[in-house]
C-alpha cells in the first residue's frame, strides 16, 4: 500500500471504517513518515473536537446563494458580441436573449481583444455575432431619443446596490447631470457617493444606462470609462451645455 492510500483512507478509519484497516496498520507501523503524518492529522483533528460551536453569519446563506449563481452563470451559454456603428464611434454590444449585457466603445485594439475584455467584465464567455435587428434598434433608438428601451437591457447580473444605482441614473432626463451625491440620496444611501461613483466606473452598459449623465460634486465631468471627451460629446448630443471650464478639462482628455 502507497504513502497516498493511507492518508486518502483516514478519514474512513476514523469513523469505524474496516476496509483495508489492516494494511493501512501494517503500512503505518513499518513507515515513520506516514506515522508523523498521522500524528499531526489526529492533532488536528482532536483541536477540531475542542472548538466551541459557533453560529453561522446572517449574511452566509446570501453569499452561499451568490456562490452558486455565479457558478450557473459561468456555465451559461456564451453572450454574443456585435459591433455596431454610432455617432460617437463603432461600438461592441454584448447581449443575450435576455437583452443587451455590455456596450464598449472601439478602441481600436481589435476584435479579439476587445471582446475578451467584455468577456472578463461580465466574468462568461463571449463570442463574435451579428447584431440582431432589436440589438440595432436599441442602439438607434438611444441616438435618437436618448431614451432607450430598459426591457432589452439586461442588468440582472449586477447586485441590487448597483442596479437601484443604475436605475436612478436613468431618471436623469437627457441633457442634464446630476451627482453621484444625488444617486446615493435617490436611493436611500445618502453616504454612499463614493459607492455610486464606483458602480458608474463599473457601469457595463454605459450609454444606455447613463452614468454619462452623472458628475462630481462640483459639477465636473469626472472619470467616464470612454474619456471626458466622449463623456462630453454625448452630453452635447443630448442637448446638454457644457461651461467653459467643462468643455476644457474634456479637450485635455482628447
Amino acid at each position: 500500500m502507497r504513502c497516498c492510500d493511507v492518508e486518502a483512507l483516514w478519514d474512513d478509519l476514523r469513523d469505524g471504517g474496516e476496509v483495508n484497516r489492516e494494511h493501512v496498520l501494517l503500512h503505518l507501523r513499518s513507515c515513520p513518515p506516514c506515522q508523523r503524518l498521522y500524528e499531526q492529522y489526529e492533532g488536528i483533528a482532536y483541536c477540531l473536537t475542542c472548538l466551541p460551536i459557533v453560529e453561522p453569519p446572517r449574511n452566509l446563506v446570501p453569499r452561499i446563494i451568490e456562490h452558486i449563481e455565479a457558478t450557473v452563470r459561468s456555465a451559461r451559454k456564451p453572450d454574443c458580441v456585435a459591433k455596431v456603428d454610432s455617432p460617437v464611434g463603432q461600438l461592441y454590444v454584448a447581449f443575450r436573449s435576455t437583452g443587451i449585457t455590455a456596450v464598449a466603445l472601439d478602441r481600436g485594439e481589435g476584435d479579439e481583444r476587445a471582446i475578451e475584455a467584455i468577456a472578463q467584465r461580465l466574468r462568461r464567455a463571449a463570442v463574435p455575432a451579428q447584431a440582431p435587428a432589436w440589438v440595432s434598434d436599441t442602439l438607434g433608438s438611444f441616438f435618437r431619443t436618448h431614451a432607450p428601451n430598459y426591457d432589452r437591457i439586461d442588468i440582472s447580473d449586477l447586485s441590487p446596490f448597483e442596479q437601484s444605482a443604475l436605475r436612478a441614473a436613468a431618471q436623469i432626463p437627457p441633457g442634464e447631470v446630476r451627482t453621484y451625491g444625488w444617486i446615493a440620496e435617490k436611493i436611500g444611501a445618502p453616504n454612499a457617493a463614493s459607492a455610486v461613483g464606483r458602480v458608474m466606473a463599473r457601469n457595463p452598459v454605459r450609454m444606455l444606462y447613463p452614468c454619462h449623465r452623472v458628475v462630481d460634486a462640483a459639477g465636473h465631468l469626472h472619470s467616464y470609462g470612454y474619456g471626458l471627451d466622449v463623456q462630453a460629446r454625448i452630453l452635447e448630443l443630448e442637448g446638454f451645455v457644457a461651461n467653459a471650464a467643462v468643455k476644457a478639462r474634456a479637450a485635455q482628455q482628447v
